[in-house]
């Protein structure tokens, strides 16, 4: 038996935390896998990008340029922003977890939507906060919801949009009511992650607010779209206040030298992405319809997957469907740690990724 007076003792809360797990990446039967369990770019890094990775292979002795200036004013201009207000990380994650670290302690509240990005209670519990978790309407945040849940103790109140895993998003509209309401000490995280695939009039990722408010901040990541999971980088355009906060609390050299560099090259092929749009843009539609064709619901998605859903009182339920699909080489991901145990979510992979997961499924519901 373990003595607890043996060992070092964690900061309170730490145990209470739910470790994040990724989506799986093999599958149990014979030849090609099919990955669709991460909603990584089925096109992966464009040309340009994979040269500027192995240009960097001769300088790998060398510290990375702490500021990521290059990156930044690639950003900057890509976006017509000021470079001063991006901070760059390594993934979003670590923005997420910055952010966290700069505005919360014990006795802070942080809100986030029931199926919210699982990062958010993890940096939330992390720092010695409380978790807040609003109930979503449709699978979809409600901002009455939320602002509702606001208290004098609430420090920040974390919103993807669009939402990972629902693929749901709220209109421009909606994210400037919720900013409306919230107190001025309140900080706005808008986690776009997603924003390169949303192709609504009625969508902005969130520049806008940033650009006029000082609790405002958008995260964004290269691992989606510009299919630089590998990579691990991102970035946060916020308010100058924002900005020296995480800068002063960041690891000195927390972007390397490869991601600097392959992120500057990458946000500025606007061809690559749209390559990598259009080819969401065309599946996304024909993997729903087909997934409705079988009798399953698919909630609405603006992202590059599809949550489906599966009759829980019945024998094809999602976990009787992963575990065929993945006798099939087909990996999607379980929704049971987002509270959705009747769900899957699953990528939009290559042409042949997703007609596999197709005809696996179809095979599935025959059975």
């Amino acid at each position: 038996m373990t003595n607890a007076a043996d060992m070092p003792r964690p900061r309170d809360g730490v145990r209470d935390i739910a470790a994040y797990v990724p989506g799986k990446s093999s599958g149990s039967g014979t030849g090609k896998i099919h990955k669709l369990s991460s909603n990584e770019s089925p096109l992966g890094p464009s040309p340009a990008a994979l040269q500027a990775y192995a240009a960097c292979a001769q300088d790998l002795s060398l510290y990375p340029d702490g500021g990521s200036s290059v990156l930044r004013e690639a950003l900057a201009k890509v976006h017509a922003i000021n470079p001063a207000n991006i901070v760059c990380g390594a993934g979003s994650d670590e923005l997420l977890q910055l952010l966290a670290s700069g505005y919360l302690q014990s006795g802070d509240e942080a809100i986030h939507t029931e199926h919210g990005f699982l990062v958010y209670p993890i940096v939330i519990r992390a720092n010695g906060a409380t978790p807040v978790v609003v109930p979503e309407s449709n699978l979809t945040a409600d901002v009455d919801a939320i602002l509702a849940a606001v208290t004098s103790r609430t420090r920040i109140v974390f919103l993807a949009n669009p939402n990972n895993p629902t693929g749901t998003y709220i209109s421009f509209d909606e994210v400037k009511r919720l900013h409306a309401g919230l107190p001025a000490d309140c900080l706005l995280v808008l986690d776009a992650a997603y924003a390169e695939y949303v192709r609504r009039n009625d969508y902005e990722a969130g520049m806008e607010l940033v650009a006029t408010s000082k609790n405002v901040v958008m995260t964004r990541t290269f691992s989606k779209a510009y299919g630089l999971a590998g990579l691990r980088l991102g970035w946060a355009y916020c308010p100058a206040n924002v900005a020296d906060v995480l800068n002063r609390i960041r690891g000195p050299f927390n972007v390397a030298m490869p991601a600097i560099a392959v992120g500057a090259v990458a946000v500025q092929d606007s061809g690559h992405l749209a390559k990598a749009v259009e080819h969401n843009e065309f599946w996304l539609p024909k993997v729903t319809a087909a997934v409705e064709k079988l009798g399953l619901k698919v909630t609405p998605s603006v992202g590059n997957f599809v949550l489906v859903h599966f009759p829980q009182d019945e024998v094809k339920t999602a976990a009787e469907a992963d575990a065929f699909l993945i006798a099939s080489n087909v990996v999607v991901r379980r929704m049971d740690p987002y509270g959705l145990p009747g769900a899957l979510r699953v990528s939009v992979g290559d042409e042949a990724g997703c007609m596999a997961f197709i005809e696996a499924l179809r095979s599935f519901m025959a059975e």
